[in-house]
């Protein structure tokens, strides 16, 4: 114990008070991912941090991501959506429970270092609960050519607000994110006979969380209605 509060413990002692317990330390906040398996291996996203999510196409990066933004829109949370190539599907985010009218949507038209610039101002204006870079489409030469610097900054500026910075990418890009998620895709569950018209029913994906420590894969899926 430190001295200070030891000099502290015996004034209450001499005034024949009960010594205060140490203060409990305060949990870091965290939005929920909205798939429940998730949230029990990650314990969801850390607020005031970056938290990146990577993998090839079809692992599933992008399922987490909207998921994420319906779970927080659905808590009446403000959301930004930077979109570095333009592959945001707003009807099908809206399918599974985005709420539009509280999500700001920025096309970059292909332009990785407008999608930077755009962060930034996000992230610096404030009122966020989530903003969500998407780099998914980025060709990874392009996404590498952002600087370490950049990176820490983006740290920096949101570490004193509430907001989540969600980076999604094919790799991973971001050595200082507080939160690395990487995610595969399991299988792909089809209706019918191989070889024949078949109609898909499901897909299987997990996640891992990579850092700060690795953790067991978490599995969830996505089923298709009909």
């Amino acid at each position: 114990m430190p001295a200070a509060a030891l000099q502290n413990t015996g004034k209450f002692h001499a005034l024949g008070l009960p010594v205060p317990a140490p203060a409990a330390r305060k949990p870091a906040q965290s939005l929920p991912t909205g798939i429940p398996e998730v949230d029990r291996r990650i314990g969801g996203i850390p607020r005031g941090a970056i938290t990146e999510i990577y993998g090839p196409a079809s692992s599933g990066r992008t399922s987490l991501l909207i998921s994420l933004l319906a779970a927080a829109t659905r808590n009446q949370e403000t959301c930004a959506l930077v979109d570095a190539d333009d592959s945001f599907d707003p009807a099908a985010a809206a399918a599974v429970g985005v709420d539009l009218s509280r999500l700001i949507w920025i096309r970059c038209g292909g332009r990785v270092e407008h999608a930077l610039k755009a962060a930034d101002l996000l992230i610096e204006g404030g009122g966020f609960g989530l903003v969500g870079m998407d780099l998914g489409d980025a060709l990874p030469r392009e996404a590498r050519r952002i600087s370490l610097a950049s990176w820490f900054r983006f740290r920096l500026a949101v570490e004193p607000t509430p907001a989540a910075l969600v980076v999604v990418g094919r790799e991973s890009y971001v050595s200082c994110a507080a939160l690395k998620l990487e995610m595969r895709r399991r299988k792909v569950e089809w209706s019918g006979v191989p070889g024949c018209s078949r109609l898909l029913r499901g897909v299987h994906w997990e996640v891992e969380r990579r850092k700060p420590v690795r953790s067991a894969p978490a599995a969830f899926e996505a089923r298709v209605a009909g």
